[in-house]
């Protein structure tokens, strides 16, 4: 990670002595004063309190962690420069979970001797109280409560770049089957450090599924250890974040070991109001796990629907017929297929799917290659034929369902064919949509995925129908659990009555090789609960029991409630946008004013604002005036939900929907995309781990204070350094909620039901 080629003092540390990979000797390091740049890579970008003549800024971050059974090796590079013309110097303040040792700690500057080590906890407490004091940023804040390791000076020279590297150890907390990973980094939004982290997990035992409910993990794997030289363990898994991305938030790692089957773990977090809290099950299956235990999948019934409209003519029957290809030649043999094309009238290939052979295949070929595009779009009919055909034994229904048009022929009602779906679904069959170009109603094609446990594609222009067909039948390989339905039990094994409510999604999905299902919910009452999920799991009918206990629920699980509350969210949309259907519909109606309450509550008090709810966030805007906001959102959504249902304004919506609706991870920005396809974030509305700030009159106001905001007084004012303030900043850290006072500006929040003033402002 350090360019070769240059001289690196490699210091390698344990807790108590320190030893030496260059040229110094290092003993004991006593208290010494601060140098002129304090940095934290986790905190901002640039020193704090800087020398005068410059500053020295931190361009950007790379990070390792390297897990083995339950230790974690971070290794982090740092990346400097120095803007001024004259040397400066510079030492690291690094926060790290409790029990992380130094192993090492390298820079590419000059040689001299430089140390890192951490810091006992009274001793960084001290130094989190002088900082804050003396400094007078609410940043350093954020980091009060963490273990800190403190570098020695070293030197950065006049305009140059430099990187630092920094190694630590901690051991991993580990509840039942579920290793997790922590890396402290502040929330704040203006946190506009990239970091690239790059994880790798070895385990001796088996593992079901890898999560992240704070980043996006990429090319997650799995890797044969058998042509590798140095076999630590038979498990290596490998992922990374998104090169270079600005995701503010600490960075969470949570990883199952896998048990015989389907593996489930819980994350529960506390909340009084709900009458117990909120939950999330996280179930996964195992990686490779057909590969690795020579297991049959479930077979697969493929019914491909193609739009052979005149509007489909030129590149897009053509990819079109690329993909029904790609997918057919996909299947295995002894899989079952057919093809359905429509236009003004429906055509199949078989009179119900066939077995796949050369024969068949070889039949399916010719038929494909030989169809045209003419005549309307004869929406209602192609899918009523494909949902009655004679199903296949024994096998997974799935029809991949392609059209770039309204309905123009035969029934043309989005409210008639929508109940197609509900009431014509004899055989249960999975229809994933795709939707291709504008002129689709995207509304009714999402619709028609969602009820069949399946999902809605969108196809933009110049965007290639067969890559996007492709992907959808790749990631349908292996079917493991079909047919899959929750229940939560008591000890004797019937139905636990109140136990939870609210449970997303309500309709669970098939899960294929290496999937996971997240599950999010409310649970009544503190006793254990029992989730039985049950369904065809590779071919037969099986159930799986978890037991989960409350005692460990946390409100530092904040990230708990909030993903509820966006899919929550999402689910309430929907049902708005299906209600534009009828076009009897419109704002007035009760239930449309009933939805739209609800979201704008949701919205409020988590912080999680939509396309439709952004202006919640505009300056200027008075949430005190609850008619005004009321009829404002109505407007909205009336005009965009229920109205905005083909084109660019329909696709949108739709791809907005559909991330929120699947919601793994946190949106800390609440981007979206909007009519035009660019990416939007607000910046006034801050969510610190399960609390919400929104920025009004030159101060952040906590949600729960926001709607009465102009009527209240605070109870006390705290300024920043003072010994009450260090006081809450230790009381919020033991909540995970320290960064509520570390926002650049003066605080409204709530501590013990009183609202208080924190006072940032120099």
């Amino acid at each position: 990670m350090v360019t070769p080629g240059k001289k690196i003092i490699e210091c390698i540390i344990t807790a108590s002595i320190f030893a030496v990979c260059a040229e110094a000797q290092i003993s004991h390091i006593e208290v010494s004063p601060f140098s002129s740049n304090i940095m934290i890579p986790q905190s901002r970008a640039r020193a704090f309190a800087p020398d005068r003549g410059g500053s020295v800024e931190i361009t950007d971050v790379s990070a390792l962690v390297d897990i083995l059974e339950n230790t974690a090796t971070t290794t982090i590079e740092i990346r400097l420069h120095n803007t001024s013309n004259r040397r400066q110097e510079a030492e690291l303040i690094f926060p790290v979970p409790d029990g992380a040792v130094v192993r090492g700690f390298a820079y590419d500057g000059p040689g001299r001797m430089i140390t890192a080590r951490v810091l006992p906890k009274e001793e960084a407490k001290r130094i989190y109280d002088s900082l804050v004091s003396k400094i007078r940023d609410p940043a350093l804040a954020e980091f009060i409560g963490y273990n800190l390791i403190r570098s020695s000076v070293f030197p950065v020279e006049a305009g140059s770049r430099q990187k630092v590297r920094l190694t630590y150890e901690h051991l991993l907390e580990v509840d039942g089957n579920r290793v997790d990973y922590f890396l402290p980094r502040t929330e704040s939004l203006e946190y506009k450090v990239p970091w690239e982290i790059n994880i790798e997990i070895r385990s001796k035992r088996p593992i079901s599924t890898v999560y992240s409910p704070t980043h996006n993990l990429i090319g997650l794997r799995k890797i044969d250890l058998e042509n590798m030289e140095e076999k630590e363990g038979p498990i290596v898994i490998k992922a990374h974040t998104e090169k270079g991305a600005n995701v503010p938030g600490p960075f969470r790692l949570s990883y199952l070991m896998q048990e015989n089957g389907v593996t489930a773990s819980m994350f529960a977090y506390p909340d009084e109001k709900v009458g117990g809290g909120y939950f999330l099950l996280l179930a996964g299956l195992p990686i490779d796990m057909l590969n690795d235990q020579d297991t049959p999948a479930i077979k697969r019934e493929v019914t491909l629907v193609i739009d052979r409209s005149g509007s489909m003519n030129g590149e897009k029957i053509e990819q079109a017929k690329e993909a029904a290809l790609q997918v057919i030649s996909g299947l295995k043999m002894g899989e079952a297929f057919n093809v359905i094309i429509y236009s003004n009238a429906v055509e199949k290939f078989a009179k119900k799917p066939v077995l796949k052979s050369r024969e068949t295949e070889e039949a399916a070929r010719d038929y494909i290659k030989g169809i045209t595009a003419t005549g309307g779009t004869n929406i209602y009919d192609a899918l009523v034929e494909s949902l009655s055909q004679e199903p296949t034994e024994d096998m997974l229904p799935i029809v991949l369902f392609l059209t770039d048009g309204l309905p123009t022929i035969g029934q043309t009602s989005e409210l008639v064919i929508r109940e197609v779906i509900t009431k014509s679904n004899p055989y249960k069959r999975r229809v994933f949509t795709f939707g291709v170009g504008l002129d689709v109603n995207a509304p009714l094609l999402e619709k028609i995925a969602i009820e069949s446990r399946a999902k809605a594609e969108f196809v933009l222009p110049k965007e290639d129908v067969e890559v996007k067909i492709s992907k959808v039948f790749n990631r349908l390989t292996g079917p493991i659990l079909a047919d899959p339905e929750l229940d939560v039990i008591d000890a004797d094994g019937g139905y636990a009555m109140g136990r939870t409510r609210d449970i997303i999604p309500n309709k669970l999905p098939d899960m294929f090789e290496g999937d996971q299902l997240i599950l999010l919910g409310q649970y009544v009452g503190k006793k254990p609960v029992t989730f039985k999920l049950s369904g065809n799991y590779l071919g037969k009918e099986k159930s799986f029991k978890f037991e989960f206990s409350f005692d460990k629920a946390n409100v530092k699980n904040g990230f708990v409630p909030r993903l509820w509350a966006s899919r929550k969210i999402a689910e309430l949309i929907d049902e708005v946008r299906q209600l534009g259907a009828d076009s009897n519909m419109d704002r007035n109606n009760p239930k449309v004013k009933e939805l739209v309450d609800e979201i704008v509550r949701l919205s409020t008090e988590f912080g999680i604002l939509t396309e439709y709810t952004a202006f919640l966030a505009r300056e200027g805007t008075d949430l005190g005036r609850r008619s005004d906001i009321m009829r404002d959102a109505e407007v909205l959504f009336e005009s965009r939900a229920m109205s905005g249902r083909t084109g660019m304004g329909g696709l949108n919506q739709s791809f907005n929907m559909g991330a929120q609706r699947e919601q793994k991870t946190l949106n800390m920005d609440n981007s979206y995309v909007n009519e035009n396809f660019d990416r939007v974030s607000i910046t006034t509305v801050q969510q610190i781990n399960d609390m919400a700030y929104y920025f009004k009159g030159n101060r952040w106001v906590d949600s729960r204070l926001v709607e009465k905001e102009s009527q209240i007084q605070p109870k006390r004012t705290i300024e920043i350094g003072s010994d009450e303030y260090l006081e809450l900043a230790r009381k919020l850290a033991s909540q995970n909620r320290q960064g509520s006072i570390a926002l650049r500006g003066d605080v409204l929040l709530m501590v013990d039901n009183e609202p208080v003033l924190i006072k940032n402002s120099n």
